[in-house]
C-alpha cells in the first residue's frame, strides 16, 4: 500500500504521523547514545529524561492535581482490575461497581475474587444502551469506593453525568482518556491502558491520591503494591520504555494541538460528523445506544442486514478505511475516534458512508 491507511480500530489506536516519524528518525541513535531508546538501560540518563518527562506531561497535560501520583505499570487495565481491589480494600468493607457493559463486567468479575463486591447500578436490563444519571446509585454502607467505566469500548456509551455519591470513585478510563477535563476532586484512582489514546499497547498509566498509599494493603507481592510505585517513580523494575517514550511524544503532539480543550473539541466534532450521517440516512444506519450516552470515541451503528455490513467493511478496507468492524459479541459496525484520528479520516468515513448508502439502497 502506498500510502497510511484510516484506523477506525478501536485499539491499538492509530498515532499521529509526526510522532511516528521523530521516532523513526530516532530508532537507531536515540540522543546520540548510539543506540535505540528500547536498547538503553533503564538506569541511563538519557532514559531517565524520557521517563521523567513522561511522568511530568501527563499530569500536566490532563490537568492532575498535586495531591495525585502517576505510575506507569504494565499489564494494561487488565492488571488494575485486580490491582485495585487488593491494594484498597480492608477487612470490612465493601466496593461498589457500576455495570455498563463488557469491560466493567471483566473488572467486576476479577474483584469478586478479592472482595466484597456489589453493584451499585445495573445496565444489563437495557442491553446496555445507556450509562446511568447521577442520581441513580444505590450505595450500601462500609463502602470504599464506587468503580465506574467512562466510556465503553464495545457497547459505544459514555458517561455524560458523574455520580453525586459520598464515596470516592475510581475510574477505567482507557477508551476515552484525556480527551475531556474531569473533576478530580471526586477520585482517589484514575487509570487505563494507553492503546487507545496515548500511545503504544504495554501498559496502564495510574493516576493515586498519595493519601491512598499509606492506607492501603501491603500483604501483596511486591509488583502488586502501588505505595512501591509511587516510592520508585514507577521505575521499581524496568519499566516498559517503549511505551513509555511514545506516549511522551503524543502527550507533546496533544499539548501542540490546544491540549485537553483542544482533544474535547476535535472529539466532539469527529463523532458529530459520523453521527450527522447515521442521523441523516433515513434509518439505513443506526446507531443503537440511548443519544445522550452516545461515545464520542467508539460509535457503533448497524446497517439494514448483515450482508450490507460485511460488504461495507470490505469495500471501506479496500479504500483505506480500515476498523470497522464490530466486536465479536456484539457484531455490527464500529467507528473509533480516538484522539489522534486526523479529521481527514472522519470525513474520508462520512463520504464513504453516504455513497455505500446510494449505492446498495436496503
Amino acid at each position: 500500500m502506498s500510502k497510511r491507511v484510516f484506523n477506525f480500530g478501536a485499539g491499538p489506536c492509530t498515532l499521529p504521523l509526526p510522532v511516528l516519524e521523530e521516532a523513526q528518525k530516532e530508532f537507531t541513535n536515540f540522543s546520540d547514545s548510539g543506540m535505540s531508546v528500547i536498547e538503553l538501560s533503564h538506569r541511563s540518563k538519557e532514559y531517565d529524561a524520557v521517563h521523567q518527562e513522561a511522568m511530568t506531561l501527563s499530569k500536566e497535560v490532563f490537568g492532575v492535581p498535586d495531591e495525585f501520583e502517576v505510575m506507569f505499570i504494565q499489564g494494561g487495565a487488565t492488571l488494575q482490575f485486580s490491582m485495585i481491589p487488593m491494594n484498597l480494600l480492608q477487612e470490612g468493607q465493601k466496593a461498589a461497581y457500576v455495570n455498563c457493559g463488557a469491560w466493567s463486567k471483566k473488572a467486576i468479575a476479577d474483584a469478586k475474587v478479592y472482595g466484597d463486591i456489589y453493584l451499585a447500578w445495573d445496565g444489563s436490563e437495557e442491553n446496555f444502551i445507556r450509562m446511568p444519571k447521577a442520581e441513580e446509585y444505590a450505595l450500601s454502607e462500609n463502602t470504599r469506593y464506587l468503580h465506574i467505566t467512562s466510556n465503553e469500548t464495545i457497547g459505544g456509551i459514555r458517561m455524560t453525568e458523574w455520580p453525586e455519591v459520598d464515596v470516592p470513585l475510581v475510574a477505567d478510563m482507557s477508551s476515552d482518556y484525556m480527551s475531556r477535563s474531569i473533576p478530580w476532586e471526586k477520585f482517589d484512582l484514575v487509570y487505563g491502558g494507553a492503546q487507545k489514546n496515548l500511545g503504544p499497547a504495554g501498559m496502564a498509566i495510574v493516576f493515586i491520591r498519595k493519601s491512598i498509599c499509606a492506607e492501603e494493603n501491603k500483604n501483596l507481592g511486591s509488583y502488586l503494591r502501588y505505595d512501591l510505585h509511587c516510592g520508585k517513580e514507577s521505575l521499581y523494575n524496568t519499566p516498559p520504555v517503549f511505551s513509555i517514550y511514545m506516549m511522551g511524544k503524543v502527550l507533546k503532539w496533544m499539548k501542540s494541538q490546544g491540549g485537553l480543550e483542544g482533544m474535547e473539541k476535535s472529539a466532539i466534532e469527529k463523532s458529530g460528523t459520523i453521527y450527522d450521517v447515521i442521523d441523516n440516512s433515513d434509518g439505513y444506519f443506526n446507531n443503537p445506544v440511548d443519544e445522550a450516552s452516545r461515545s464520542w470515541m467508539n460509535i457503533v451503528f448497524r446497517l439494514p442486514s448483515e450482508e450490507l455490513e460485511q460488504k461495507l467493511i470490505k469495500e471501506a478496507t479496500a479504500a483505506g478505511i480500515i476498523g470497522l468492524k464490530g466486536h465479536k459479541s456484539v457484531g455490527g459496525c464500529r467507528a473509533s475516534c480516538y484522539n489522534s484520528l486526523p479529521m481527514e479520516g472522519v470525513k474520508a468515513l462520512k463520504e464513504f458512508m453516504e455513497l455505500f448508502q446510494k449505492n446498495n439502497p436496503a
